[in-house]
């Protein structure tokens, strides 16, 4: 899942990257469709941000302005006798990579479902919580979970897998779900920063070669700080209590047979997913795909020998939160109407050291990934290649990762946060603990700057 926007933000960068180069695209930004997208954008991420209060699910406003904005750029072509083959080259290049964003989280999706219903979580709460860990240092071991795992298997699969052990540790409890939730979010964020394919802004900065792979490890050092300074001060607001769990009156829960086949299964799959990409330079899903297909030939064979529903990977494929996939759709769509106008393209304006330079740019670049996605702000960076050390690469790449973390839905990890705890981790909820993030987060640049600026320290 956390792959997912890797590949969604892979997917954006692509996108504009891939398409000719040859051909100049005309700035719109002061014309009427300029403007229009640009209020459109913002009206519809309000309506995104205020979920909770107008009670809409976020896909709707999103799909609205995604698939609406890509329209009037195309009408304003049109009326304008532009060169219409740039809107159709745009949007097929956009066509597909949301195709790879959506079905990397489809698979990934697929087998959480396919895990819960064959008792997995089930399994890994009683095994928690039978230990007698109150909530807070049921807090703690998430968090380090979701910090170690999403180098290897990306923030946003990270974040949906541990969401699901929360909220079958705990159904109603929201001082325990709501900073539980943000400290996964925060955690699978700061781990995947330090990984070459741990998120998607890292993987676009290591394939655009601004950086070695060895590189990004050295990221880890501010990245766990911020980290461990915000899982602190959230931790102070969970209850540190023993959940109300009698051992000696609960049935240990049993994992269905062929359980742990399907956790390899989606270990391998992953795995396929990074070779897919980094090897035979596949997309992300072609691996994901691959793998899916091996868990359905499975489910078959589990089918026959203990009836059909035992494991029906089809069951899993309908709880799947559509939602969210529809939600990454609309804002990918949108993203990329912006681009396409020339609105993100003036992000590189601030990179002279005449306006901000790029230290203070690159620390600008958190917020505005919180707010815009990390994946269209770093496909402008990228885009716009401005000159800049390691040192300076290896910020805006921290930055865009765990800058996404400030607001709820700034990141993939953020947004598989909500559709699984839907109505309990929201968008005012996060908003109330978002000081705890800033903190954090001014702590990690304070560690990058002092190991980069001032000891040197940046590669091997």
């Amino acid at each position: 899942m956390l792959k997912v926007i890797m590949t969604l933000l892979i997917g954006t960068l692509s996108l504009f990257a891939s398409s000719d180069s040859t051909v100049e695209i005309p700035n719109l930004t002061m014309t009427w469709v300029g403007f229009a997208t640009l209020i459109i954008f913002i009206i519809g991420y309000y309506f995104v941000a205020a979920e909770e209060k107008y009670a809409i699910d976020k896909a709707k406003p999103a799909l609205f302005i995604g698939t609406f904005m890509f329209m009037l750029i195309a009408l304003y072509y049109t009326l304008n006798n532009l060169d219409m083959n740039l809107v159709h080259t745009q949007a097929q290049h956009l066509i597909l990579e949301i195709a790879e964003i959506f079905f990397f989280l489809f698979v990934a999706m697929t087998y959480i479902e396919s895990l819960l219903h064959m008792g997995v979580f089930d399994a890994l709460k009683y095994n928690l919580v039978s230990k007698g860990y109150t909530y807070r240092k049921l807090f703690w071991v998430t968090g380090f979970l979701a910090f170690f795992i999403s180098p290897v298997a990306d923030n946003l699969t990270t974040a949906l897998i541990l969401s699901t052990v929360l909220i079958t540790i705990e159904k109603t409890r929201k001082d325990f779900l709501v900073p539980g939730a943000i400290n996964i979010v925060v955690a699978a964020n700061a781990g995947g920063a330090w990984s070459p394919f741990g998120d998607i802004t890292t993987l676009m900065a290591w394939t655009a070669g601004k950086g070695v792979f060895t590189d990004f490890f050295y990221i880890f050092p501010a990245a766990i700080s911020g980290y461990l300074i915000t899982a602190f001060l959230l931790s102070r607001f969970v209850p540190n209590v023993v959940p109300d769990f009698d051992i000696t009156k609960e049935v240990k829960p049993k994992m269905a047979e062929g359980a742990k086949v399907v956790m390899a299964l989606g270990v391998f799959t992953i795995f396929c997913a990074v070779m897919s990409h980094q090897i035979l330079h596949l997309p992300a899903m072609w691996g994901m795909m691959f793998g899916l297909s091996l868990v359905k030939v499975y489910s078959y064979g589990l089918g026959k020998k203990h009836g059909k529903e035992h494991f029906n990977i089809f069951h899993s494929m309908a709880k799947i939160e559509n939602n969210t996939l529809m939600f990454f759709f609309g804002i990918l769509a949108a993203v990329g109407a912006l681009y396409f106008v020339g609105w993100l393209g003036l992000a590189a304006v601030v990179y002279n050291p005449d306006v901000l330079g790029p230290t203070w740019s690159n620390i600008g670049v958190g917020f505005l990934s919180a707010v815009v996605d990390n994946v269209p702000v770093m496909s402008a960076i990228l885009k716009a290649n401005p000159t800049m050390g390691l040192d300076q690469w290896m910020l805006v790449t921290l930055t865009a990762g765990v800058g996404g973390s400030l607001i709820s839905f700034g990141s993939a990890a953020g947004v598989g946060g909500l559709g699984k705890l839907h109505g309990i981790y929201t968008f005012g909820s996060h908003m109330k603990y978002a000081w705890t993030i800033l903190i954090g987060y001014i702590f990690s640049c304070s560690v990058w700057y002092i190991q980069y600026e001032v000891l040197g320290i940046s590669h091997f």
